[in-house]
């Protein structure tokens, strides 16, 4: 996979390699090494311990610089698929984390501190035949449900946009290819980038591609790196006659003066834009918004306006998450009336999507 200017010039331009010993061991790791040739390489006993990165205040206000420059290979130790229930019945063993793109709301630096940036497994084989064997234990899928009525649906990307990940190594196209030959499975993964690469690939009907939709002018300011909400519409029809399935993701959804009209506008916008083959086969997912006081911290630091948007106490009630954060949601009983307004006016505007789940 050699390097591209689509890669390098772009969403990324990578200067600095973080990558374990064991990295140079694999033919993933080595073809990524040989696409970033002028990139430093860094050395470091694991991918979660990043000297000068992880745990560093200081370089919150290089929170985008980190993104677009760093890159961080690592070889994954556990391959535990979780069921899931929601997006997916499964889990699958992740094969990045992190992301180039800048999602003021993201969850996943919640984890990782002040500096976020693209960690890609090399051992793409060891986690296929993870996948492999546990869809070979499932079966045959013998009752429908709301994630799927035929197959085992295993999220593929759930911390990170695979299609992002695409444009550093084939790790995705492989998993392409491999839910596509697995009789009683699908992959799925939700994203904001529109990757035309993907266009190539081979889903044969058993990838889901769930784009992710907000109202434009808020997406501008909270979907940072991105790729512009009327592109992703544009891109559904073309993902659809390339063999993919596609599904809309609504997350998150953020409540402000005016967020219904808007929305409003957004469903008349995928509405007059869509085939009637993109419409027969929709559905949507819808998740309000969760924020947290670490990445606010974070958020302070590099772009503030967003936490105007993001983080309003007296809308929101704090939960305390698993690793002790302090996770903030809107008030139960707002909350409980945002979801059935939001709910009422997309069966009104797009009554063909189906609303698998939304909380």
């Amino acid at each position: 996979m050699p390097e591209d200017t689509h890669a390098t010039s772009g969403l990324l331009d990578v200067a600095t390699i973080y990558h374990e010993p064991a990295v140079t061991d694999y033919q993933r790791g080595r073809e990524i090494l040989d696409r970033f040739p002028r990139a430093e390489r860094i050395v470091v006993s694991s991918h979660w311990n990043l000297p000068g990165l992880h745990g560093n205040e200081g370089i919150a206000e290089d929170w985008l610089k980190i993104k677009k420059t760093v890159l961080v290979l690592g070889v994954r130790k556990t391959m535990a698929v979780r069921p899931n229930g929601r997006s997916a019945d499964f889990i699958a063993p992740s094969y990045s984390n992190g992301c180039a793109m800048a999602c003021a709301y993201c969850y996943v630096p919640r984890r990782k501190g002040y500096a976020n940036p693209i960690s890609t497994f090399v051992n793409i084989e060891e986690i296929s035949r993870a996948i492999e064997r546990h869809s070979s234990r499932q079966g045959a899928k013998l009752e429908p449900n709301q994630v799927d009525p035929r197959h085992w649906v295993y999220d593929i990307g759930e911390n990170g946009d695979c299609s992002v990940d695409a444009l550093i190594s084939d790790n995705l196209r492989d998993l392409v290819a491999q839910f596509g030959r697995l009789p009683h499975a699908k992959a799925s993964f939700a994203t904001k980038f529109v990757n035309r690469d993907l266009l190539d690939y081979d889903p044969r009907g058993k990838t889901r591609i769930r784009f992710s939709l907000m109202p434009r002018d808020v997406a501008r300011m909270v979907d940072i790196r991105t790729s512009p909400i009327e592109e992703r519409i544009a891109a559904i029809d073309d993902f659809v006659a390339a063999g993919y399935e596609v599904h809309l993701n609504f997350s998150p959804v953020i409540y402000y003066e005016g967020w219904l009209e808007d929305y409003a506008e957004l469903f008349d916008q995928v509405d007059g834009s869509l085939s009637g083959r993109a419409k027969q086969q929709l559905a949507a997912e819808v998740i309000f918004l969760t924020h947290n006081d670490r990445l606010h911290d974070v958020n302070l630091a590099w772009h503030p306006r967003a936490e105007d948007l993001l983080w309003v106490p007296r809308l929101q009630e704090a939960k305390v998450s698993e690793t002790g954060g302090r996770n903030v949601r809107y008030r139960q009983g707002l909350k409980r009336r945002l979801v059935e307004e939001f709910g009422s006016l997309l069966r009104r505007k797009l009554p063909y999507c189906e609303i698998r789940y939304a909380f």
